[in-house]
């Protein structure tokens, strides 16, 4: 729960769309906000010397966390830079390379790679959109059908920022491997959530953001092994390989290891405790609810993420209404926050119009209790007659 003077205490169950930086992490960055250790890590001198040891060894604790090659940690300000590196940077390596310069990526996909296929399509180059289930998993048929028309990157995430479906990835990545294809996988709701290794996913490129672990915003790497073919999106400098230059945030970069670690650490006891309350809540309003549907309820889950569509019920006014009675939750993405437009992901899925409009999601964290559980429960009627009133629904 949250509390300030002004409200009474909130119950927060918004935590995919992002966490609060964790007392450990903000130790972590203390130093390089002062004049401790405020080098830049390109500069030759003790300084700056400092600075590269202090960033080579943030990439070396997440690389170790992950499992992945030492090398392999690129950082960047967040999922979106590190989705668009590895979609926008394969589509420009395969040019070139004078390979086919064609992405794919399920229809599911986080706005950030949604869209940067769009622009590889814009640029004149070509895009294909997967089909996903009604569970919201890729169809391989499909997966394969385009590995075989010749791609620059396979794109699919972990776990879908919406819904919690897992995707088979490492089933995708044989499949990838198999035709010679660079798979990432945006694995920004994965870290912490379910068990994620680099190398036992079999991913070229995954991507990994610090705000929903506990790190601040703006803070994010791409995994990616030394065979992946990127081009930098950014010019300048010659940081990180070239792959992303700039100087580097060395404060965000120590931040992003402690949060990696701990959240790695705490994976079991997320998917215990976590998906208990998730389940504990589906149950709940299964139970008391009519006309109601548990989105990719019959799909593997990640333990944190409950979306629930709700019928004759409009999602704005029903988070209006949750709000005002102190529990915090959003309509899908965050990202996609104040837009009319339907969730991509559940048109993806198939899922019919009158529930589509009413889907909330609801998302846990280890900082939630079967308190705050409660609260929900006890205040979800109410805001739900309100919805339904405003939109003319008895």
């Amino acid at each position: 729960m949250i509390h300030s003077a002004e409200s009474p205490p909130l119950v927060y169950l918004d935590a995919a769309a992002t966490t609060p930086v964790r007392p450990e992490v903000r130790a972590a960055m203390e130093p390089f906000l002062t004049d401790e250790l405020f080098g830049n890590p390109s500069s030759t001198h003790r300084a700056g010397r400092a600075a590269r040891q202090a960033l080579e060894d943030a990439r070396r604790r997440i690389a170790a966390a992950l499992d992945a090659p030492g090398s392999s940690v690129v950082f960047t300000s967040g999922g979106t830079e590190a989705d668009n590196l590895a979609v926008l940077g394969s589509a420009f390596g395969a040019r070139e390379q004078h390979r086919p310069v064609r992405v794919a990526i399920p229809g599911s996909e986080h706005k950030a790679v949604l869209d940067a296929a769009h622009h590889v399509e814009a640029l004149g180059w070509g895009s294909i959109v997967l089909p996903v289930d009604t569970h919201g998993v890729v169809e391989l048929d499909h997966v394969q059908e385009a590995l075989d028309r010749g791609l620059s990157v396979l794109s699919v995430m972990w776990v879908n920022n919406e819904t919690g479906a897992v995707q088979p990835i490492r089933q995708i990545a044989e499949m990838a491997v198999d035709a010679a294809v660079p798979f990432h996988t945006d694995a920004v709701q994965a870290v912490g959530k379910v068990p994620c290794s680099v190398e036992q996913s079999g991913a070229t490129m995954l991507s990994i953001s610090g705000h929903k672990i506990g790190a601040p915003k703006g803070c994010g790497a791409l995994i990616m092994r030394a065979d992946a073919a990127i081009s930098p999106l950014l010019h300048g400098g010659g940081q990180q390989r070239g792959v992303r230059p700039g100087t580097e945030n060395v404060a965000c970069a120590a931040a992003l290891a402690t949060a990696v670690e701990l959240a790695v650490a705490e994976c079991d006891a997320v998917e215990r405790s976590v998906g208990a309350l998730r389940d504990e809540l589906e149950h709940r309003v299964t139970t008391d609810i009519a006309d109601i549907e548990i989105v990719a309820s019959e799909s593997t889950r990640a333990p944190h993420i409950s979306n629930i569509a709700f019928g004759g019920v409009d999602a704005g006014t029903l988070l209006a209404a949750l709000d005002l009675a102190g529990v915090a939750c959003s309509a899908g993405s965050a990202c996609a926050s104040g837009s009319a437009a339907a969730s991509h992901v559940l048109l993806a899925m198939g899922l019919p119009d009158n529930l589509i409009g009413g889907a909330v999601r609801f998302s846990f964290s280890l900082r939630n209790t079967a308190t705050d559980v409660a609260r929900l429960l006890n205040v979800l009627p109410d805001a739900m007659a309100k919805s339904r009133a405003a939109r003319g629904v008895a």
